[in-house]
């Protein structure tokens, strides 16, 4: 069979100490840098052989001391995703990552009514190479009208292991946040996040819905409203938004979350959400790296005008 474009091939040999274990969980522990999930696909889509012969059954039973030939498959989700000259805010770059500093209004990923125009656009025309990663190699993403920073991984192994540092709880994201009314005290939110039962596109605390912690911190006072800081121990869709509106103190600006605060005199024009601040292990120094972003320019204008009212 013909390799993708821009192939890497891996040549192994199952060590004996792999003998009777399944192919998936050799290639896990051969393969580390990739996730399972990543391997798995390889098997199947027909790109591992062994001993020459294409095996595309992940629980394959192995002898040890076969050779296996892995090869790294494009995404063929990608092909769609077209490069485009979108102005990017780029505080770190390195053969590895790049960090972003999303301004509101920019959608991360092409959907329904975002073809194109979108941050996944601007990073393939940045980093053409990243055409070969999974959306782009993004890892996490912010809603449209949220800014502030955001980080895509430059290769497979990176990808995996941002991921993996996601899914473990050890990336540092913090947001700082304008909410309705006075709120009495530093807080934490742990309540169940899912997809609401009967409006599709939102999200909302039910029972069954993945576990969703949200630490919310007092910064600063106003006469109708509080500055907070949000520190995310989950990345639910829309968790912060979600967990302040369930608490009574739903963001300034958004018009989904607004709980029981229907009728609210702040004028905002999109949800007062910044994700100030990001910490994480790099995936190829194991260097501990922390980034800030500085206060967007109508989040600062929205807290001058809130201080003024005191």
């Amino acid at each position: 069979m013909p390799l993708p474009d821009s192939a890497r091939v891996h040549r192994l040999i199952v060590p004996a100490s792999a003998a009777g274990r399944r192919l998936d969980q050799a290639l896990a522990e051969l393969l580390h840098q990739h996730s399972r999930t990543r391997l798995k696909g390889w098997i199947e889509s027909g790109l591992v052989r062994i001993d020459g012969a294409v095996v595309e059954s992940p629980r394959h039973r192995l002898y040890g001391g076969e050779a296996l030939v892995v090869t790294e498959d494009r995404p063929t989700d990608e092909g769609n995703v077209a490069p485009q000259a979108i102005a990017l805010t780029v505080l770190f770059e390195d053969a590895t990552l790049l960090v972003i500093d999303k301004p509101a209004g920019l959608v991360v990923h092409p959907g329904s009514g975002n073809r194109d125009g979108t941050l996944q656009n601007a990073i393939l025309h940045h980093a053409p190479a990243n055409a070969a990663l999974p959306r782009a190699g993004i890892v996490h993403r912010l809603d449209k009208d949220t800014s502030g920073l955001l980080v895509v991984a430059r290769t497979p192994e990176a990808q995996t292991d941002l991921v993996r540092q996601l899914a473990a709880r050890s990336v540092k994201r913090e947001y700082l946040a304008v909410v309705h009314g006075a709120l009495a005290q530093a807080t934490t939110v742990d309540a169940p996040i899912g997809r609401h039962p009967t409006q599709r596109t939102s999200m909302a605390i039910v029972e069954r819905g993945k576990p969703a912690r949200t630490h919310v911190e007092l910064v600063e006072r106003f006469a109708r409203a509080t500055l907070v800081r949000c520190r995310l121990e989950t990345g639910r869709t829309h968790q912060i938004r979600v967990h302040l509106a369930a608490i009574g103190h739903p963001l300034v600006g958004d018009p989904t979350y607004r709980g029981r605060r229907r009728n609210v005199s702040i004028v905002f024009t999109r949800q007062a959400l910044h994700a100030q601040r990001l910490g994480l292990v790099h995936p190829a120094t194991h260097e501990a790296m922390l980034w800030e972003s500085p206060l967007p320019a109508d989040l600062g204008a929205l807290l001058a005008k809130l201080r003024d009212e005191r």
